[in-house]
């Protein structure tokens, strides 16, 4: 199978899968699904690309990584965003603003996923290429995925217990990793992609990888990421919120302004 080929055919059964994800959207009415859907879709085209590429022990150990990153996210979103929840206030807004045409525009949005997948998936691609073994580059990607998916992973179970506690309801999270970023599952969910682009480093072409992580950060910068958490935690927080963006570093975990409390 050639090359365009092979991600054709990914591009193909992503857009199957998003399609089935609208399809269950519309039944729940709840369109926190579509982020469901982006996190299965790169395990997806891992597996697709190793299967058919056969990279060897390098190709593998990174097809290992995605699909464990995947598989985690997907479990806590459907947990915390779909299953039992009302839709995030994000898509509520979206779909306020969309009105009779939210059917066909969510549609158009989940589709977009499938190409979103697609680029981030260029440093999995670029290692699935090449036959080699792991060597200390892939080493250090390896360290700094796991110091990434754990930060991810403590950030979201805080967040999740603040909100099932008694104090956690139309309040401002500011425990644990919380007290030093307003989104530290942001911060260590763009580090993952720095670790992929380390991992891909090494491979021809290897610095290709790195559009990864400079998509991403535009995303949580300047689309549906910081902009769009903020403006609903303002529209349900008020001042209290007001008060934490004052005191507590956007993006990356770091002391809080002096004078904070």
């Amino acid at each position: 199978m050639t090359l365009i080929g092979l991600i054709g055919t990914g591009a193909v059964a992503l857009a199957v899968l998003m399609t089935g994800f609208w399809l269950i959207h519309l039944r729940l009415r709840n369109a926190a699904i579509v982020d469901v859907g982006w996190a299965l879709g790169l395990p997806i085209l891992a597996c697709w690309y190793a299967t058919r590429l056969q990279p060897g022990p390098r190709g593998w150990l990174l097809a290992g990584l995605v699909i464990v990153w995947g598989l985690r996210l997907a479990a806590y979103l459907l947990v915390t965003r779909v299953i039992g929840h009302g839709e995030d206030g994000r898509y509520v807004e979206l779909r306020r603003g969309w009105g009779e045409r939210a059917g066909r525009y969510f549609f158009v949005f989940f589709q977009a996923q499938v190409l979103l997948d697609l680029v981030l998936s260029l440093p999995i691609l670029l290692v699935m290429r090449e036959r080699a073994p792991v060597g200390v580059v892939e080493q250090v990607a390896v360290v700094v995925w796991a110091i990434a998916l754990g930060g991810e992973a403590i950030a979201d179970r805080q967040l999740a217990a603040f909100r099932r506690s008694a104090h956690g309801r139309g309040a401002v999270c500011e425990r644990g990793l919380w007290a030093y970023s307003r989104h530290p599952n942001y911060f260590f969910e763009w580090l993952i992609w720095v670790a992929y682009a380390i991992y891909a480093s090494t491979a021809a072409w290897g610095w290709l990888g790195w559009t990864a992580p400079a998509l991403m950060l535009y995303f949580l910068f300047r689309v549906t990421g910081i902009p769009a958490t903020e403006a609903q935690a303002l529209r349900s927080r008020g001042d209290a919120y007001r008060r934490y963006q004052q005191t507590t570093s956007a993006f990356v975990p770091w002391f809080r302004k002096r004078g904070a409390q």
